[in-house]
């Protein structure tokens, strides 16, 4: 699919130059149509939250409801089930050595890792619609939204909207944002919501707008704290740089509508984490997040602090884990951080841009006029790469980087992308209208690329795999751990799984010893074999369930009764 993207980029610039004006009266009927559409701003700001979920319910026969398969899938997941269950935490396990997994605190809470934002989502879509992938639809669609309403603000509304359509096209249809439960959705929405009041409060000094600031600011800071810091900090000086400003509004005004409703929400948002810390870490200044690390990671976060000593594990698998992908990338950052840097720049541009809407970058230096300088930029373009630049430094520092830690921002790029179009438009090369060209030819290749995409099963189009991150890559798969549970749930009775240590090199990614809330009450209890002095343990305590052993090793993964005379009375 990357191949394809490429090619027919090029085949853009191609057409652009030799037929410019290839159907411009269809182009200008569509275009003259969609900006009065677009004048509709409210209305324009619905259809592209359900445009997404159309879209997303479209491709359902291809891409249907994800399996998790990651351990930060499964670990969203338990959140997710935690607060379905009406609770922030769940107490420790007495037996919880042997379920320990990744990205899971047994102690002092057994609960997920992460910040509280995405497992909220997962947790509407588990209550309301009946299974948290409806949540990661719900999140999609609002973040859609609000990038549409987010640029809105900015610049002209037809250009706004269209960003918002290829917000839908390029996150919130095909990219595991959408297509698994590991989250970059509600941070990206977080980050819209604060871009998008900063004009509106400015400008107007609507109360709302500045909850809705606070609600952005919430959603970042328990999804992505770290990251939004990048963003929070230009955002906040800008708006501190307004409220201090002489002018003829009375400061009173300002403090009325603007900083009381967003100090509510903030301060409102701030104790609701403080909370959550203290139910489950004992402590409203530690997240469990923290906690996890302190207790199980031997590399540091920075690549400039000293290494810790390996912690004791419980088991061979988190052993292993962590002395090999979280160890080599720690390695990798410290001997060779330039190349960290340029390969995190290329992740990052690989999943928000990709070639085709690297194309109107291109092209701005045809359109740039003779002797232009960086202080012609309008104030606005100036305001979004500060905060792209100092966010895009602040994802440079830590060992690892994904494309959705940079999701605060996400609204930023398609701001640059649709200037960097509108600039170009009136481009001229002789003659010839190239810029007009390139615009239309770059939204139309998207919409042929969304096709391309959907038709993949049956047109054979190969996939880029999931580990090449881009807009439209597979999302990763674990059908094994998903064929074993529905075996055993065919079956009557409880279960408990005893899984070997896994060995294979997918152990990186994959791991099947993952468990719901409450486990007391689960058909399947999932834990790790460690050895048949503690597994009796395990099984005494368990003394009502059928017991089996699985080898993750074998091809397919093995699963057999476990061989021991207790399990044998139980099955009988």
């Amino acid at each position: 699919m990357i191949r394809i993207e490429i090619c027919l980029s090029i085949v853009a610039i191609l057409w652009a130059f030799t037929f410019p004006y290839f159907g411009s009266r269809w182009f200008d009927r569509i275009e003259s149509s969609f900006s009065r559409f677009a004048q509709r701003r409210a209305l324009s700001v619905v259809a592209v939250g359900t445009l997404a979920v159309v879209a997303r319910l479209a491709v359902l026969s291809i891409l249907p409801v994800p399996c998790p398969a990651v351990h930060d899938e499964f670990s969203y997941l338990l959140m997710s089930d935690t607060f379905a269950h009406g609770r922030l935490e769940n107490p420790t396990h007495p037996m919880w050595v042997h379920f320990e997994t990744f990205q899971v605190n047994q102690v002092p809470t057994y609960v997920s890792k992460y910040y509280p934002a995405q497992g909220i989502f997962l947790a509407i879509g588990q209550v309301v619609f009946g299974h948290p992938f409806w949540g990661v639809l719900l999140s999609s669609a609002l973040m859609c939204a609000a990038i549409c309403w987010m640029l809105q603000g900015w610049i002209s509304p037809a250009w706004a909207l269209l960003g918002g359509i290829l917000a839908v096209i390029r996150l919130g249809t095909f990219s595991y944002w959408a297509n698994s439960y590991w989250g970059g959705a509600v941070a990206a929405l977080g980050g819209a919501l604060v871009l998008g009041a900063l004009p509106r409060i400015k400008e107007k000094q609507r109360a709302w707008d500045a909850a809705w600031m606070g609600v952005g600011f919430a959603l970042l800071f328990n999804s992505r704290p770290y990251e939004s810091l990048f963003l929070a900090v230009p955002v906040a000086i800008a708006l501190l740089v307004w409220l201090l400003r002489k002018c003829e509004e009375r400061i009173q005004t300002r403090l009325q509508q603007v900083v009381l409703p967003l100090g509510i929400i903030v301060t409102i948002s701030v104790v609701a984490m403080g909370f959550y810390f203290w139910k489950t870490t004992g402590q409203p200044f530690r997240p469990p997040y923290l906690v996890y690390e302190r207790t199980y990671m031997s590399t540091p976060s920075f690549p400039w602090l000293p290494p810790k000593p390996m912690p004791p594990y419980s088991s061979p698998a988190m052993r292993n884990f962590y002395k090999g992908d979280p160890l080599s990338a720690f390695n990798f950052a410290v001997q060779h951080p330039l190349q960290n840097i340029f390969l995190r720049i290329f992740v990052f541009w690989l999943f928000y841009l990709g070639p085709i809407l690297t194309v109107p970058f291109l092209m701005l230096p045809l359109a740039l006029p003779i002797g232009a300088k960086l202080s012609d930029l309008s104030a606005s373009m100036w305001f979004f790469l500060l905060v792209g630049g100092a966010s895009f430094a602040g994802m440079a520092l830590p060992v690892v980087f994904y494309p959705h830690y940079a999701a605060p921002v996400a609204a930023v790029v398609y701001a640059l992308v649709l200037w960097a179009m509108r600039y170009i438009r009136p481009l001229f090369f002789g003659a010839r209208p190239v810029g007009l060209g390139i615009t239309r030819a770059v939204a139309g290749s998207c919409l042929l690329l969304a096709v391309l995409r959907m038709s993949s099963p049956i047109s054979g189009i190969p996939l880029t795999p999931p580990k090449l991150k881009t807009w439209a890559a597979e999302s990763y798969k674990f059908p094994e751990r998903h064929a074993i549970a529905s075996e055993l749930n065919r079956l009557d009775g409880l279960h408990l799984v005893f899984v070997f240590a896994h060995n294979r090199i997918d152990q990186n990614t994959f791991d099947w010893v993952y468990n719901a809330a409450d486990i007391e009450a689960s058909k399947i209890v999932w834990a790790r074999d460690l050895g048949p002095v503690k597994n009796q343990e395990l099984i005494n305590y368990f003394s009502n369930r059928r017991f089996w052993i699985l080898d993750p090793n074998g091809t397919p993964p093995t699963l057999m009764p476990y061989p021991s005379p207790g399990s044998r009375s139980a099955a009988e």
